[in-house]
């Protein structure tokens, strides 16, 4: 199957990138680069995919309509995984125009250079902040999306509702899965985990907003995807699935489990609570479960010393 990747090169799309060729899929990938957090960690997390016969490389941006459509149309995939986007929800309140352009008009590009070309088989990577604050937990696909508190979730909740459109529209096969809080080797700069990690091992302050009680429901990039590839060969019509552990662990744990890893004791400064931050996020996964297979296997403990390991081998200062 020939498969078109957006967002390739990032955290989750390059470990994507690389399980769909050892599947032995054809794979192009657009991404262009920003320079969000360092460009050459981008590169890096490309080499293994770089030295196969079925892969190819496109830089650019999915906001650039033109482009996406030629990109598109010239690739001629099988299916598109969209996962190209700007992330994180404090970055979003501080550049909402910038989310909104890439968020939305790139989906809604992509979208369309598919019906151009006649795909008809879409996976899109949403992410566990369209839920906001939802008082029902676990968060479940069927709940009511009331109350987003960010740019970023508002994005994504839109992406979603163009995907369904365009679903209903075109007869196009799309699953919207639903991320919550990715850690792992590759993972990008600003997240808890590893900036977490970096702050430790330098013996730098790190920056705890809140009290520490707030609960994420950390997953580990294995078992992320393990779900997107379960969408390859599998039809849904349109369909939202959560991809969590359906575990959750306070930001305090959190810091304790990364403090017993590294044998180090955190500095941690005490902030007060950020706009467009959440107090949980906790999967209900049985959808999953049910209808991709889906089973997440590392526990926090366990996911955190495996990004240790990466992280001392590839990212440590000497």
């Amino acid at each position: 199957m020939q498969i078109f990747v957006t967002g390739g090169a990032g955290f989750i799309g390059s470990s994507v990138v690389d399980r769909l060729l050892r599947m032995g899929h054809a794979v192009t990938v657009l991404d262009d680069f920003n320079d969000y957090y360092n460009p050459k960690f981008k590169r890096q997390n490309l080499e293994s995919a770089s030295a196969h016969s079925r892969f190819c490389l496109i830089q650019g941006d999915v906001s650039n309509r033109a482009l996406v459509q030629s990109a598109v149309g010239d690739t001629k995939p099988d299916m598109i995984i969209h996962l190209a986007a700007r992330a994180g929800v404090r970055p979003s309140v501080q550049d909402p125009f910038l989310y909104q352009r890439v968020n939305v008009e790139g989906t809604l590009n992509l979208l369309d250079a598919a019906r151009e070309a006649g795909v008809r088989k879409i996976t899109f990577g949403s992410t566990s902040s369209v839920y906001g604050i939802n008082t029902k937990v676990p968060f479940s696909e069927s709940d009511a999306i009331l109350n987003p508190v960010s740019p970023y979730a508002a994005t994504k909740l839109a992406g979603e509702a163009l995907c369904r459109v365009y679903s209903n529209l075109y007869k196009m096969d799309i699953a919207v899965l639903r991320f919550f809080s990715v850690y792992g080797p590759r993972g990008r700069p600003d997240m808890a985990v590893y900036h977490f990690t970096e702050n430790i091992l330098a013996e730098k302050p790190i920056c705890m907003f809140g009290n520490g009680s707030s609960e994420r429901d950390y997953t580990y990039i294995d078992d992320i995807v393990q779900g997107v590839v379960a969408t390859v060969d599998r039809e849904f019509g349109y369909d939202l699935f959560n991809l969590g552990e359906s575990e959750t662990t306070a930001l305090r744990d959190m810091i304790a489990i990364l403090e017993m890893t590294f044998k180090k004791k955190a500095k941690i400064q005490n902030m007060p609570e950020q706009p467009g931050d959440v107090p949980k996020t906790y999967a209900d996964i049985e959808k999953a479960r049910d209808v991709l297979g889906y089973r997440p296997e590392t526990k926090i403990q366990l996911g955190i010393r495996k990004f240790a390991d990466w992280y001392q081998r590839t990212r440590a200062k000497p």
